[in-house]
């Protein structure tokens, strides 16, 4: 066993903890956005996904936004797959 790798404890902690962080951030239409991302792929992520996500989300509210949206072009640190799953948009899901 690699003791650099994180425990499974420790990646529900930090999952738990991206989860909400997700889910409130101040504005209905980011909430969706980015909480619906998270809900829709974190299952999938590996630690290298997860810390992606946790320097995405220190990121502004408007910026993840435009990124995803296709009217800001994605930073380099930001650009691949992850962030092509995001502006797919597929994810949200409004409840009425």
């Amino acid at each position: 066993m690699d003791p650099t790798a994180p425990d499974q404890a420790d990646t529900e902690n930090r999952l738990r903890r991206l989860k909400f962080r997700a889910w409130h951030r101040g504005t209905r239409e980011a909430d969706y956005m980015i909480g619906c991302y998270f809900d829709r792929h974190h299952a999938t992520w590996d630690n290298a996904a997860i810390a992606w996500f946790e320097r995405l989300i220190d990121e502004e509210d408007v910026d993840i936004m435009a990124w995803a949206l296709g009217t800001q072009t994605v930073p380099a640190e930001y650009a691949g797959p992850l962030m092509d799953a995001m502006v797919r948009l597929d994810y949200v899901d409004i409840p009425r």
